[in-house]
């Protein structure tokens, strides 16, 4: 019964996020080599798998995923100066931003390790089963119980920087990020502890 409220929020998602209607035709990671090392790789790594916490690892991440973050980065509707000045600076086309989910999701991620033993084990309690007692459901019932995501509908979480999940979870909890489909991680987020949200993204971290 842990994950009844994770599934009623992916079933109302799904019925109503725009990528579940269509999914638009695949990219080609070839053309998107030498963009993601020419303006990429400062941040993510050419592969991916940027050393900053602060920068999330691309490498692994659905296409689709990446796709609409560069979309929404560009249309405003994810706020970021530096993304919305890089994707806008270079006049990357819907075809390169398609390219470019597709070269990542090919990419291979470098697993993470967590270190905070105490964190973890919170965390996991939350990622596994939310806290019924606040309505938070659990990350894995829409993400996976290994954090691989479900393409399309739910990002790639696992070995992610633990830093910059929190400061996801915590910029959907102030409205500063609100491109999430329905409004679910918003809704999520702003019932959850800064606690709790360390803990996920401590778990998260070294999550394989």
């Amino acid at each position: 019964m842990k994950y009844t409220m994770a599934f009623a929020a992916f079933a109302a998602f799904t019925a109503l996020s725009p990528a579940n209607a269509e999914v638009s035709a695949p990219g080609d990671p070839a053309k998107a080599q030498q963009l993601a090392t020419s303006v990429c790789a400062a941040c993510h790594g050419a592969d991916g798998n940027s050393i900053d916490p602060n920068n999330p690892k691309l490498a692994g991440q659905g296409a689709h995923y990446i796709t609409k973050q560069l979309t929404n980065f560009k249309s405003g509707d994810r706020k970021n100066a530096i993304m919305q000045g890089i994707v806008t600076s270079n006049n990357l086309t819907p075809d390169d931003m398609k390219n470019l989910g597709a070269y990542y999701s090919e990419q291979v991620e470098k697993p993470g390790k967590a270190k905070d033993k105490d964190l973890v084990a919170q965390g996991e309690k939350i990622f596994k089963g939310g806290n019924p007692g606040s309505g938070v459901p659990a990350c894995a019932a829409c993400h996976g119980p290994t954090g691989a995501g479900i393409p399309v509908e739910f990002p790639r979480l696992a070995s992610q920087h633990g830093t910059y999940i929190y400061t996801q979870l915590n910029n959907f909890r102030l409205g500063i990020r609100a491109n999430d489909g329905a409004k679910m991680m918003r809704t999520i987020a702003a019932k959850m502890t800064d606690q709790e949200m360390k803990a996920v993204s401590e778990y998260i971290s070294g999550l394989q």
